[in-house]
């Protein structure tokens, strides 16, 4: 008798952060997995997934480029994908006139170029088979004007966007489409993207695996949007309520540099002196 074959997800950003939850969310659901990332940790991702028991293969590829989306559904090797789940993404803080043009740049072609491109060519083979799963990673910050985050936000906006209407298109198909739409996460995106001294960068934030559980779960119902977390569907629903210009004076109230909370530190009488080993 011959064995059913086991389904396959694609994640992508997946060397940490809510990526590699949703790869492990994957592995639980009894997915084999195909991660990647544009660092060398995805390879330690793959490790740690596999002594958890998962079958995990790393893709270490620059998403932000034709070429670097091509290595990796050259990985895929025509295997049928049943969930992809494309995360990758990259941030900036500060000033869009202070910030070199290519660092800009690099955020529209991670987070737009490559995405619609990967997501393009394996969607178009779910169509012909007439089932599969879609996740885009989008962000509420694509609900406001980002305020020294002006071309992340506007990245987030169009993924927001093309996952409504791409979940559209889609609707007699079999090929469900999901946004998950988190806030401010407990990842290494502030410190990437030079944020560590505003007001978000420095703030309490929402743990990672929470904010994974929310998508894939939605991911695997069929949802069109969903945004993670209780303050975040707050601030989701404030967004269409404020002005554009009050939704700009608020974002910069959050990322302008220099409002970052100094984190407090020990007294002298809290503080223990230990021996050395």
């Amino acid at each position: 008798m011959n064995a059913v074959p086991r389904k396959l997800a694609v994640v992508t950003g997946a060397s940490s952060g809510i990526g590699l939850e949703l790869a492990r969310l994957c592995a639980a659901d009894g997915y084999d997995l195909l991660i990647a990332a544009d660092e060398p940790a995805i390879e330690d991702a793959a490790r740690e997934l596999s002594e958890d028991g998962a079958s995990a293969t790393p893709v270490q590829t620059d998403l932000s480029s034709r070429d670097g989306v091509d290595r990796l559904l050259q990985a895929i090797g025509g295997r049928p994908v049943d969930a992809l789940l494309a995360n990758a993404g990259i941030g900036l803080g500060r000033a869009f006139l202070e910030r070199d043009i290519d660092e800009e740049l690099k955020v529209v072609h991670t987070n737009i170029e490559g995405t619609i491109y990967l997501i393009h060519r394996v969607g178009r083979d779910m169509v012909q088979r007439g089932t599969g799963r879609i996740l885009i990673t989008g962000s509420i910050a694509g609900l406001m004007p980002g305020t020294f985050q002006a071309v992340y936000n506007g990245t987030k906006a169009f993924l927001d966007s093309f996952s409504v209407a791409l979940s559209n298109e889609l609707k007699d198909s079999g090929v469900s489409v999901t946004c998950l739409l988190p806030g401010a996460t407990e990842t290494n995106f502030f410190e990437r993207a030079d944020m560590m001294d505003t007001k978000v960068g420095t703030s309490e934030k929402a743990n990672e695996a929470e904010v994974a559980k929310t998508g894939f779960d939605a991911m695997m119902q069929g949802e069109v949007k969903v945004v993670a977390g209780f303050g975040n569907k707050l601030r989701a629903a404030a967004s269409n309520v404020a002005s554009d210009e009050q939704l700009a004076q608020m974002h910069r109230k959050m990322s302008e540099p220099g409002t970052g909370e100094p984190k407090p530190t020990k007294s002298a009488a809290e503080r223990t002196d230990r021996p050395n080993p």
